[in-house]
Order: C-alpha cells, then sequence, then structure tokens
C-alpha cells in the first residue's frame, strides 16, 4: 500500500482495519502513517515523503527524491510480487507505479479516485492502463468511469462511516477543557509545509481580527506531527496577543466542540461537514501554481462540501480574496446567524447519510472480485 499526507493515512488505516477483519493472517507494507501502522503496517518510507502540492519550485525541488523513492519501491514490488496493490489517493505518485505493476500481472486497486470530475479530465486514460479497480468515495464518479470500461466501484466515504451521525460536542469539549457556554472557533490551516507557510499566517492574523471584535472566543487549532514550529512562527508573528489552545492532532475532537471552523480546502472540509458545522473553506499556494491549476479548473467550487451539494453552501476565500479581513467578516458572519448553521446542519445530515456506505465491507467485496479473477 501507498498513502500519501495525513488525508491518505487516515483512511487507509480504516480501509486496513476492515481488510485485517476479513483476512487476519493480513501483511501490509509500503508508504504509510500512524494510522495504518496501529494496524500492523510496516512503513518502509514515511508518508509525509509524499507530502508536495503544486507546481511551484517547492516541489520541483523534491522531484528527484520522490523519483528515486518510487523506482525504489516499484523495484521491490516487483522482486517480491505481492497478491495486491492498494495505492491511496496520492495519484501522481501512485498511477504511474500502478501502471508498472499492472503491466507486470500485480493486481492493483486505487482508493479515492482522483478528482477527474474538477480538473484534469484527461487523466482517465492513464487510469485505465494502471487500476483493475477503482474504489470511488462518492456517488457520481463510476459512471465516469463506466464510459472508459474501467471497473469502478461506489463504496462509500470511510470518514462516514468513523464520525457519528449525532456529534459529540459536549464530550468534546469537556475532553479539552472547554464549557458549553464557550464560543469556539476551530482553525484548521492545514498539514503540509507549504500550507503552513502560505496559510497559517492568514489564518493567524484572521484570528487577531476576531479576537478584537469579540475577545470572548476560543480559538483551538490541531496542529499536525512535525508542524508545531511554524504555526508557532505564524502565531508569534501574526497574533502574539491571541489566546490560542494548540492541540496535537485531535482534529476531529477540535471540529465536533468548535462553534464554526477556519479550514484549509482539503480532506478536511469533508470531515468539518461530516461533524456539521459551519465553515470558511481557503486556500493559498505559490501564484504560479495557482495560476496554472486555475486553467485546469472544470466546476466552480474547489471545498469538497460544495463540490458535493453543488452548491456554494459555505464561503469559499481562495489566494488573493483570503485577506485576513475577509477570513475573519465570513468566519464571524456564522456566529451571527443561527438559522443559516441550521439549515446548514441539515443539508450536512442528509449528505452524511448518503456518503455512509459501510466503507471497508464493500471495499472487500469489490477487492475479492479482482483477487478471484
Amino acid at each position: 500500500m501507498v498513502a500519501g499526507e495525513a488525508s491518505g493515512d487516515l483512511i487507509s488505516g480504516l480501509l486496513l482495519g476492515g481488510l485485517k477483519a476479513q483476512w487476519p493472517q493480513l501483511q501490509a507494507a509500503g508508504i504509510g502513517g500512524p494510522n495504518m501502522a496501529a494496524q500492523g503496517f510496516e512503513a518502509w518510507w514515511p508518508h509525509d515523503k509524499l507530502s508536495v502540492h503544486g507546481y511551484s519550485w517547492e516541489v520541483f525541488s523534491r522531484v528527484y527524491e520522490i523519483w528515486r523513492v518510487r523506482r525504489a519501491l516499484g523495484a521491490r514490488l516487483l522482486r517480491d510480487k505481492p497478491d495486491m496493490f492498494i495505492g491511496v489517493d496520492a495519484p501522481d505518485f501512485n498511477l504511474g507505479l500502478e501502471a508498472r505493476l499492472k503491466a507486470a500481472g500485480i493486481k492493483t486497486v486505487h482508493f479515492v479516485s482522483p478528482s477527474i470530475w474538477a480538473w484534469r479530465p484527461e487523466r482517465i486514460h492513464s487510469i485505465g492502463k494502471a487500476v483493475d479497480l477503482m474504489l470511488c468515495v462518492f456517488p457520481f464518479e463510476p459512471p465516469i468511469y463506466a464510459g472508459q470500461g474501467i471497473r469502478a466501484v461506489y463504496v462509500g466515504h470511510p470518514l462516514a462511516d468513523s464520525i457519528p451521525l449525532e456529534v459529540p460536542r459536549a464530550a468534546s469539549r469537556m475532553a479539552l477543557g472547554l464549557t458549553e457556554q464557550d464560543t469556539v472557533v476551530a482553525v484548521l490551516p492545514g498539514s503540509r509545509g507549504s500550507e503552513i507557510r502560505h496559510i497559517a499566517p492568514r489564518f493567524a492574523a484572521a484570528m487577531a481580527l476576531m479576537c478584537r471584535a469579540r475577545p470572548e472566543l476560543r480559538f483551538i487549532l490541531p496542529v499536525a506531527p512535525g508542524k508545531r514550529s511554524g504555526i508557532e512562527v505564524a502565531l508569534a508573528m501574526n497574533a502574539p496577543q491571541v489566546p490560542v489552545q494548540l492541540l496535537d492532532g485531535q482534529s476531529h475532537a477540535a471540529l465536533a466542540a468548535c462553534d464554526v471552523a477556519l479550514i484549509a480546502s482539503g480532506t478536511a472540509t469533508l470531515e468539518a461537514a461530516l461533524f456539521k458545522r459551519p465553515m470558511v473553506i481557503s486556500y493559498c499556494m505559490h501564484p504560479l501554481s495557482a495560476r496554472l491549476m486555475r486553467r485546469k479548473q472544470l466546476q466552480p467550487w474547489v471545498g469538497l462540501p460544495n463540490v458535493l451539494l453543488r452548491d456554494m453552501v459555505v464561503p469559499e476565500l481562495l489566494q488573493d480574496d483570503a485577506s485576513p479581513a475577509n477570513l475573519a467578516q465570513a468566519t464571524l458572519a456564522w456566529l451571527a446567524d443561527p438559522p443559516r448553521c441550521q439549515s446548514l446542519q441539515a443539508r450536512f445530515t442528509q449528505l452524511h447519510h448518503e456518503l455512509r456506505r459501510n466503507t471497508a465491507q464493500l471495499a472487500i467485496h469489490a477487492i475479492e472480485e479482482i483477487l478471484a479473477r
């Protein structure tokens, strides 16, 4: 298995739990993180080796290192011949590796379809050469692949299974030392190094503005492993007087406990939706990366909640629009409009039911069919 970044490690851990329940003697190894390790996964390289994003020099400077890892991993797998390879997300890394393995007769599965419905639709041709099975987390994806003769199965989203339908708000607040009377803002600036550089300073400055407007606010900020120093620098430079509670991970506790979230675009926005939280979605990257990605964008939405509901149900503030003033204003607007929050919660509850499909079991059935061929 190969999972890139914290989000891939999270859903891979959930999938591995189901696979090991079905096959107790299963052995899994490759590239992964702590959630996979908790299921007995042997990580030959850590998952954050693949945590890059965009087209800027920040990515190009690491291309050779990542290429060496993929080449070494491919050689090892071709020598050892596993029964199956499962690539989880990280399509730029996994699809090329999967094509090499499939050509050698190794069964290949890709979990979490690349967003070909949002940008880079031409990828579907390389996907057909790379995978025996695509496990889709959104219901509209399999028909796209069926038109190209690619085996694809909707299995729901594993986060919808793991996150409870009823939000454990009171328990989460108690665990974090918060009271029922506190007004809580969760701030999630992302887990990549580039996100900490480009997004965290803006989020910190927005927190300072919100604190000035409403001094009673409580801020909680989950910190990804190895990113505390970058977060602390951003806070010291942009929000030195803001009382903020830094958490080691615990993003789910933060989302369950908060009244509103200020959040970087990515899987975390779907987690926030499953916790039925109002949010403001933002993203900033190197200007060159932003221009190149904008040219390939097929949909008017970036955040997963808006994409899935086909509506701008939560604000998206990107690049130049993501000024601290705009971020603060949009976040505070949720706190001033309870009816709007209640309407959003109803839509997110319906979405949660649609995505809750016992992902592990459906994935196992689809994988068994591929193994039996």
